[in-house]
Order: structure tokens, then sequence, then C-alpha cells
């Protein structure tokens, strides 16, 4: 089944109930303006990143200093209607990071239409600068900050990844001790050229071609998570999350990313541990002899995707004033690569960090951390970064 007669099938009928809900509600249809709650808040982060080893240049790592804003309006028009919109500057530039309306018919049904971020693995949800102690994202959420990013291409999904569509999502309550959140989208999802042999991220944000869909074709997926509340200050999540699509221009060459995640909290310690798993289909073409670094395989004939794997485990150890962080995560690749490239058909990246976050006075924290990446096809290399973040 195409993933056009999915989002048809399963949106409409959502869309036709949430319209029939909001009918009844004379308060919101006739005085939306007049009832509208008005909430601003926004985040800075300055980080600056250094290879002590001098071995990075711009073109295998952002070195420097980079700078992240967020500033984000919130309206509340009556219980059933909200809206969100969100503008984030950083190392790309300004970009329109939320505008959309959610249309709310209880806890458990809730539509998303116009600009956002889908529900995709857990970081996402707290992969704001002032909502986690550490300076960069992990690898598979990677947005520019890993050393030798376009070796690599990036991780899996950068994050956040923002994107039109729309969303269907909600929570369940079982009283006070467990929650199911589950959340189906439909959006344009990642981009790609015709001949590709990965994404091309800059294709999926330049407004040189476009805030649309390349294929005409929408990418869906969706998230189920679980969380419990065993006592105060005892709490597991557990999540799984996909993402299914074609990225070309002629909706041939397909994709599916799956992951999981699991955090526990155990007072001032918390637990986290994700994985995610990228199948990407490539073009061939004509010659594959001359265009790929490897030949055909046992069979005689030359394996058409590629396996991206990336993870994350980290501990934090919440005191007073300061946060202790410990961080291990990596990217794995399997499958083929261009005559170019410098990766092998197996590479893999690891990177161990330790980190520590002080509380400088109210939500204004201090981020230092260091990293040291473990390259299998390149020399390793040592990453410091310092860095002052908190919302306003």
């Amino acid at each position: 089944m195409s993933s056009k007669i999915i989002a048809v099938s399963v949106f409409i009928p959502v869309l036709i109930l949430v319209r029939i809900t909001l009918a009844d509600d004379q308060t919101i249809v006739s005085k939306l303006a007049d009832a509208a709650e008005r909430h601003l808040a926004g985040s800075v982060q300055l980080d600056y990143l250094a290879t002590p080893r001098g071995a990075a240049t711009v073109d295998q790592g952002l070195n420097g200093a980079t700078a992240e804003l967020s500033l984000k309006l919130a309206m509340d028009f009556g219980d059933h209607v909200s809206s969100n919109i969100k503008v984030c500057f950083a190392c790309h530039g300004f970009e329109l990071g939320m505008a959309f309306f959610d249309l709310r018919v209880a806890d458990e049904l809730n539509v998303r239409i116009g600009r956002f971020t889908p529900a995709f693995g857990a970081f996402p949800l707290r992969h704001d600068p002032a909502n986690h102690d550490t300076s960069d994202k992990p690898l598979a959420y990677d947005m520019g900050r890993m050393v030798r990013l376009r070796e690599w291409n990036e991780g899996i999904l950068p994050a956040p990844w923002v994107d039109n569509g729309i969303e269907v999502n909600g929570s369940h309550f079982f009283g006070k001790a467990a929650q199911l959140d589950y959340a189906a989208y439909a959006i344009n999802g990642p981009k790609g050229d015709a001949d590709g042999t990965d994404f091309n991220f800059i294709l999926s944000r330049s407004p040189d071609r476009y805030y649309g869909d390349n294929n005409s074709e929408p990418t869906v997926g969706g998230r189920l998570a679980s969380t419990f509340d065993f006592t105060p200050g005892t709490i597991l999540t557990l999540g799984a999350s996909t993402m299914v699509g074609h990225y070309d221009p002629k909706a041939q060459l397909a994709f599916s990313i799956v992951g999981a995640d699991a955090s526990l909290q155990l007072g001032r310690v918390i637990l986290r541990s994700e994985y995610l798993r990228r199948r990407t289909q490539i073009a061939l073409g004509t010659d594959p002899a001359t265009r790929f670094k490897y030949g055909p395989g046992a069979n005689g004939a030359y394996s058409d995707f590629v396996i991206k794997d990336g993870f994350d485990t980290e501990a934090e150890l919440k005191l007073s004033d300061i946060t202790l962080i410990a961080r291990w995560d990596g990217l794995l690749r399997f499958g083929n690569v261009l005559a170019t490239s410098q990766l092998r058909s197996k590479s893999a990246v690891l990177r161990y960090t330790g980190g520590i976050s002080y509380k400088l006075s109210g939500a204004l924290r201090l981020k230092t951390s260091v990293e040291w990446y473990d390259f299998s096809d390149f020399e390793d290399e040592l990453a410091v970064h310092v860095g002052i973040a908190g919302p306003f």
C-alpha cells in the first residue's frame, strides 16, 4: 500500500472527527482572536568547539564559536485549539522551526497541522540546547557539530527534523502510575538527488529548492512510548519509532528508519539509551564498476542499499549546582561507497564524552565537555566544548 493511500485513509477521517468536535464549541469558533492567550519563550547557547590536535578543518567540523537561538510564541485559543510558531538561528542561518495548529479533541486525540518536528525518537523531545546538558547532540542526531561530518554525511536523522505535514497524536493516562503516548504522521520527508547514494540534507532545508515535497509522495511514520512512574523520583520510559518513504525526485529510492529508546530516572541519576537504524536504497547508475569503490558481491550483483546505525548511551548525575555527564555514542555504516569516498564498506566512529554542566545563575548554565573520536578510517580526534546556555 502506497504512502499516499495510507495518509488519506488515516488522516481524513480524523479531520472529520475534529471538525465535528470543534463545531459544537461556539466559543472557539466565534471568539478565537479574543480568547487567545500568548506565551513567549526562548533559549540561547553559545558554544566554542576546539580540536587541539589540529587535524580538523572547517571541511571536517565546525570549529570555533557557534550560536544557537530559538524564539517561540505559543497561543491558546481555548481548550481545543492552540498554535505555535518558532524561529531558530544556528550555523545554517535563520530557520522556521515550527508553525502549526493543534486541534485537540481529547487527551487521546490531537491533530497537528503545519510545519513541525514529527515524533521520532527520544532525543528530539529535548533537542533545544536549554533542555540538555551537553553542548552537542548524539551522533545519530548530529546537525553539523561532529568531526568529519562531511565524510559521514551527518548521522541518521538530524535533530530537530523540521518538516511540513500532519500528525495525529495523543496520550492515555492509567491513573498516576503509567502513561501511553502515540503519534502517526505524514510529512514531505528527506530529499536526495536522482542518482543519490544518501540523503542530501542541504536540499531538505534549502529555500533555493523550495520547502516542498520533491517527489509528491509523503513520508509516513510514527512513535509509541510508555512511561511508568513507580515511585517519586523513579521513572521508566520505553519508546519505539519508525519512518519510511522515498527520497529521490522520481520516488524510486526507498529508505526506512527504525529506532528504540529507553530512559530511567533513579533520583538524581538519569540513564538514557537509544539506537537507530536506517536502510537507504542507492542508485547504482549505468556503470557501477567506475561509480563505486567496491565490486559486486558473491552473487555477481551490486548491492543497491546501505545500512547506517547510530547509538547513544549516557548517564547524568545531578548534584546541587553541577550535573556530571558521561556518554558513549557512535555510528556504524555497512555497504558500498562512491569511488571518491574515504570511507570503507564497513566503517565506524565511536565517541567517548565526559562533561560538566554548572549552574551559573538561575537557569543559565556553563557547559564543558571533552570528546574523544575513535575513527576506523581516519586519525582519532580530540574535541573540547565550552559553552553557555539558558532559557528566557
